[in-house]
């Protein structure tokens, strides 16, 4: 890789990056964002976690930082989610609107995926089974998990991806768009639906209480443009985000805009923490 394309990659926008990751931005302070190593500043070009003390420039640094990766992995991982787009920019060309393609299943990889889901995230086999079977949960090449997102007519629009190796990391496969579908989990009935700020959250919400169908919004979103169609065909819709500020903050907004919708809160910081420790039921 050159010099120039070392320069593209570690140019690419900081909060880019922070929403590729699946990191949320707080509420109240619009620099500040929620990712796995804690809270994180962003001004420019500029990082600091304010947990750790630790800060650096560019987006290489960041994805060395968020993922605790070496240059080489952070500079693949950068270039596997952003590469063709900005070289686009650079060019002065027009960058044309990304095509979502699901990422290329790998079989081979099955086992880890599977291996992580169940005894990382004591998911049980048989509410994994049914998502496999059907590839609305598999393996791409590397090793990754992958929850697609569909839109009503069943058709893929978007990822989570969850990696399983040592480097654990959440972000969106690219060219994903969140406001087109989303990843569910559960029975077809809509009497009971669970709306969840990850798809490991709704697989676990629906293991906690089979009879519900759990969403999931990938993040913190007050309203998505499938969401009515939801309203106007189930019983009962909870939200189900997690217990932390910008969960809160984010429930709060959409039961402002909905009125129909009830909050729903774990008792541990989100479903799958409850799954993993058995607490039920959910508290109101």
């Amino acid at each position: 890789m050159s010099f120039s394309d070392l320069g593209r990659l570690r140019a690419v926008p900081l909060a880019e990056v922070m929403e590729r990751v699946g990191a949320v931005r707080d509420a109240r302070d619009k620099a500040r964002w929620k990712t796995p190593r804690g809270p994180v500043s962003i001004t420019g070009m500029r990082f600091y976690n304010w947990h750790e003390h630790a800060g650096g420039g560019g987006a290489i640094d960041l994805v060395m930082h968020l993922h605790e990766a070496e240059f080489k992995k952070a500079v693949a991982w950068l270039h596997d989610q952003f590469g063709h787009v900005h070289a686009a920019v650079q060019t002065n060309s027009p960058p044309a609107e990304t095509i979502f393609r699901p990422p290329e299943r790998d079989d081979r990889m099955l086992a880890r995926v599977v291996r992580y889901l169940q005894d990382e995230r004591a998911i049980p086999p048989e509410v994994l089974a049914p998502l496999l079977a059907t590839g609305g949960v598999y393996a791409d090449a590397r090793g990754n998990a992958v929850f697609l997102h569909v839109n009503r007519e069943g058709r893929a629009v978007g990822a989570e991806l969850r990696g399983t190796t040592r480097i654990q990391w959440r972000g969106m496969a690219a060219g994903s768009r969140k406001a087109a579908g989303c990843f569910a989990a559960g029975p077809g009935a809509r009497d009971e639906i669970v709306l969840c700020e990850s798809a490991i959250d709704a697989i676990s919400c629906h293991a906690l209480r089979p009879a519900a169908r759990a969403f999931s919004t990938a993040g913190t979103c007050s309203t998505r443009a499938w969401l009515p169609d939801i309203l106007s065909s189930a019983r009962t819709v909870w939200c189900g985000f997690d217990i932390d500020e910008p969960g809160e903050a984010a429930a709060r907004a959409m039961i402002a805009r909905h009125p129909t919708i009830r909050r729903l809160r774990s008792w541990g910081h989100d479903w799958n923490d409850d799954l993993k420790t058995r607490h039920s039921p959910p508290r109101p």
